[in-house]
């Protein structure tokens, strides 16, 4: 063998190069050394519980431009944490995880988690600090931001006296306090989830694309009236039973002296439509300026009001009376059981597209296509109480709250985009908030007193269920393809309808479920009458 080689191959062998072997270095490598100390490793979610301000980056020193982390990445980065350290990685259990470290390395003391703090887990995001190569840090970073300290300590508290108070922490083996402890064994508080698509969706032909009709209603049988051309039509929700209740093609007209043979005979089209508080009574107005009102167990009419010159493009019960508001820039209202006008309100300049009565059915809320929210008394005063002139476009979506006293929602046009919330007692605006887009439709929930739905037209064309009075939305719903111009909600509270111009219903579980009171001194609690 050629000695040569041979000499290459014993150094290789040895780990030693030929080109920098040495007789003065050991031919066998020494190991890495490694400290003794164990320095775990944070996430950077997880740093933030520990005051460390990401606005600086290690290296540089300097902060830049923030970009978030999309809510996929930040999801899968909790759930890996939460895997890592023995914890499920759904957002409650992160949530209380978090404030279990912040409670023993920060002192916190807190042993009830709020709600609003698992859902802020959800939304927020993570900025991460990036350096801009055009940018120096004297540019994006103060003095006092370069020499603050990266974790910030709080005064060291001195132990109080010791006590002869003995309680139960003093037998306990768990190394938690007795925060923690009860921070773990408190219930959980489950985030209520909306359902994003409709639970049903009915075809509706002919329903009219119209802004200023109201062609839907729910009645507290659970009995949908819709409004479709010149037939009105009725939809047990619970069975999906459909019935004709009357077709206006060729009506007839009784008890009008000044209308000609002709135009009593003349077809007609359906613009609104109002179940009354009895629930068997219907009114439907008309595009010619009636207003019918059926018996919907007989099927049969049982009067018609011809006060109107124009059509009826809105209605409004109050428990034997009905109101009606026209584009004759009229609202009569009429008492069905003497067949007669009791007042007629004369304020607005244009259409009346908007008609409410609050809870208590002491004051009407009208609105209209002047721009003008009106409010009347049931008194029947010649002039209305208060005028609101703040919206820019027509006011048809129109909510009186059934929680709080005097408190009215009310919802502009294409060209103002608002919901000003009002109070009856002060005549004041309490809040504004700006949608985005038209507001055709407003309702509040029945059960919860802190939620409210809007309809929505121009340009988005969605359902949208609020927090009152943050107006932060809890679910932005869609599927409509048009306006969506119609609304209603279910006898139970938990449900709406939503009509559009693109022909069809559409069904929604957007509110929760009411609350099962016990009445204790009902007959079948049988408890209280034990000896």
């Amino acid at each position: 063998m050629d000695a040569h080689f041979e000499r290459r191959l014993l150094l290789s062998m040895n780990g030693m190069s030929s080109v920098n072997s040495s007789p003065f270095k050991s031919p066998i490598q020494s190991p890495v050394k490694a400290s003794d100390r164990y320095i775990p490793l944070r996430s950077s979610h997880s740093a933030t519980n520990l005051h460390f301000d990401t606005s600086i980056s290690p290296q540089n020193g300097c902060a830049s431009s923030s970009v978030t982390v999309s809510p996929k990445k930040r999801k899968y980065e909790q759930n890996q944490a939460g895997h890592g350290v023995g914890v499920t990685g759904s957002e409650p259990d992160l949530a209380i995880y978090r404030q279990l470290l912040k409670n023993t390395l920060l002192n916190t003391n807190v042993d009830v988690l709020k709600t609003s703090d698992i859902q802020n887990e959800c939304v927020k995001s993570i900025p991460i600090t990036t350096n801009h190569p055009s940018t120096t840090p004297d540019e994006n970073v103060s003095l006092s931001s370069l020499g603050s300290s990266i974790f910030k300590y709080s005064k060291r508290v001195e132990n109080p006296s010791p006590t002869l108070t003995i309680n139960k922490t003093h037998f306990s083996h768990s190394p938690l306090s007795s925060t923690n402890l009860h921070l773990l064994y408190s219930p959980k508080k489950t985030v209520r989830r909306i359902p994003k698509i409709p639970y049903k969706v009915l075809d509706a032909p002919d329903l009219q694309d119209d802004f200023y009709l109201n062609l839907i209603d729910w009645s507290q049988t659970n009995v949908l009236s819709v409004g479709l051309g010149s037939c009105v039509y009725l939809c047990n929700a619970q069975t999906n039973n459909v019935t004709l209740l009357c077709d206006l093609t060729q009506s007839q007209i009784q008890n009008s002296n000044y209308m000609s043979l002709h135009q009593q005979h003349q077809s007609d089209s359906v613009t609104s439509v109002s179940w009354a508080d009895r629930a068997h009574l219907l009114g439907v107005g008309t595009h010619r300026g009636h207003v019918h009102i059926y018996d919907v167990q007989t099927q049969k009419r049982v009067q018609t009001i011809s006060k109107h010159s124009s059509r009826v493009g809105t209605l409004a019960w109050n428990d034997s009376t009905l109101c009606s508001g026209s584009r004759d820039r009229s609202i009569i209202e009429h008492d069905i059981r003497t067949s007669t006008t009791v007042h007629m309100f004369h304020g607005h300049t244009q259409e009346v597209c908007g008609l409410k009565w609050s809870t208590d059915k002491c004051i009407l809320a009208s609105g209209g296509n002047d721009n003008r929210l009106l409010l009347w008394s049931n008194t029947h005063q010649t002039n209305y109480l208060q005028s609101f002139n703040d919206h820019l476009a027509a006011v048809k979506a129109i909510a009186w709250s059934p929680h709080q006293h005097g408190l009215l929602a009310s919802g502009g046009g294409t060209a103002d985009r608002h919901i000003r919330f009002r109070s009856s007692l002060t005549c004041q605006t309490l809040s504004v908030c700006d949608t985005g887009s038209q507001v055709c439709q407003l309702i509040w929930s029945k059960n919860s007193p802190n939620e409210l739905a809007s309809t929505h037209g121009f340009s988005q064309n969605q359902i949208v269920v609020w927090k009152y009075p943050t107006m932060q939305p809890l679910a932005k719903l869609f599927g409509h393809q048009q306006r969506v111009l119609y609304l209603s909600m279910s006898p139970d509270g938990e449900s709406i309808v939503t009509g559009a111009g693109d022909e069809t219903l559409r069904f929604w579980n957007v509110f929760a479920k009411s609350k099962c009171v016990r009445n204790p001194d009902s007959k079948l609690n049988s408890l209280n009458r034990m000896r």
